[in-house]
């Protein structure tokens, strides 16, 4: 009875939020679909009432309007930019912090001091806990540092881990019920498919798993049903590990932590997704600043990590989330993992791409990165690039010896061209 009472006495509108903000505060948004749009329509309402009320989110996949800069008293600060704020970091309506994803939560809680944490989580069970559902990242790392108002999407599932949050722990709650945004399957071309195959070939049984965003990821989960007892430790639990689960070849069975069990930060894809992931034991999400731990990373012995990038220099270093100056994303957790699996015990890390341009009018192999660009995952960091033509192994070999792998897996048309140009700059 004491925890009905407790649930009743904090259950409120969405507009009940106003009250615990105040001008020049951080608030914490949560990702993805743990943004709760209800409270966020409650605030941009009564965008008037504010002066400099701060936002800040990572990877929003709804438009708002306060994050185009439409109300002078709110302010989105993104954290990782996607298709709903790209733009309006390039009129400069909002802002951006480079990060890792591992750090965010420490980021976060040491230099804005956050009065308050918004998200969107499950109904709350017999005892009281409110699930963070498809979403923990940073949101998770926050419980019991921050207060929380959330918002009960009844549409939201339920999952486990260290992802759940007390009543006790709220100033405040609010009901909806809308469906979850969902991520449309990577149309994959056949370059894909070669890209993944040198990849997936190299991937042995009892493994455990981290396979990043991308068409060319999603292809290499697609070629590892006939794998036996691989495990999954990764940042985004994807629609490519369900099938892996139903044709038995993901069991856990051999991690050296959490065994039998799938662990990630972050569940986005389809309606299958998520009513896979609702009330299943066999997975939990956990905080960013755990998952993403290049210390727990490098505990799984056999830990093989798969990440897409853009452009990738004779040094080995990769450019994942600009295009030349031009921003299109953040670090995300590739630099996280690359480095986790480089400390584990057989690890491997593969940065993954296309030789070349949709149009084979330029290469993605390039002497230099282009102006500008942001180097995600370092070269000292870097182990093994693979295209549709090759991959190449990096670690522990010169910069000569670099040159020439990444010039035998670029596109054939680049080839004596690249080869020039390493020996302008003295590689070659």
């Amino acid at each position: 009875m004491a925890i009905a009472a407790s649930l009743a006495a904090k259950q409120c509108s969405a507009e009940a939020v106003l009250g615990h903000l105040r001008d020049g505060a951080n608030v914490i948004v949560g990702i993805a679909n743990a943004a709760p749009m209800t409270i966020l329509d409650a605030i941009e309402a009564n965008a008037e009432r504010f002066r400099d009320l701060r936002l800040h989110q990572m990877f929003p996949i709804r438009p708002r309007k306060y994050i185009d800069g439409a109300y002078p008293g709110l302010r989105h600060v993104s954290w990782f930019l996607s298709v709903s704020d790209r733009a309006a970091f390039h009129r400069g309506s909002c802002d951006l912090v480079p990060n890792n994803f591992s750090e965010v939560p420490r980021l976060m809680l040491r230099s804005l001091r956050p009065s308050l944490v918004l998200v969107a989580v499950a109904p709350p069970d017999r005892h009281g806990y409110f699930s963070l559902g498809v979403e923990a990242d940073y949101s998770a790392a926050m419980i019991g540092q921050v207060p929380f108002f959330v918002e009960v999407n009844r549409q939201m599932p339920r999952t486990f881990g260290a992802n759940q949050l007390h009543v006790s722990q709220l100033v405040g709650w609010c009901e909806a019920d809308y469906p979850l945004i969902e991520l449309p399957q990577h149309e994959l071309r056949p370059t894909d498919g070669r890209v993944a195959a040198f990849v997936a070939e190299r991937i042995p049984d009892g493994a455990t798993l981290q396979i990043g965003v991308g068409a060319i990821p999603d292809a290499v989960l697609g070629l590892l049903k006939d794998r036996k007892d691989l495990g999954v430790h990764t940042e985004l639990f994807g629609e490519g590990f369900v099938d892996l689960v139903e044709s038995g070849a993901v069991t856990g069975v051999r991690k050296r932590t959490h065994p039998g069990k799938m662990i990630c930060t972050s569940v986005l894809g389809s309606q299958r997704l998520h009513a896979f992931v609702d009330e299943n034991p066999g997975l939990e999400l956990w905080p960013v600043d755990y998952t993403n731990d290049p210390r727990n990373i490098a505990r799984e012995d056999d830990m093989v990590a798969v990440n897409a990038t853009m452009e990738v220099d004779f040094l080995g270093q990769c450019a994942s989330e600009s295009l030349g100056s031009s921003y299109y994303s953040s670090s995300g957790g590739q630099p996280d993992f690359a480095r986790g699996a480089m400390f584990a015990s057989n690890g491997k890390s593969f940065i993954v791409l296309h030789s070349a341009t949709s149009d084979e009018s330029a290469s993605r192999v390039v002497a230099q990165l282009h102006p500008g660009a942001a180097v995600t995952t370092i070269k000292n960091v870097v182990d093994c690039v693979a295209t549709e033509y090759g991959v190449a192994e990096l670690r522990g070999s010169c910069i000569a010896e670099r040159t020439r792998r990444l010039i035998a897996i670029a596109h054939p048309k680049f080839r004596d061209d690249l080869e020039r140009q390493a020996r302008q700059i003295g590689y070659l």
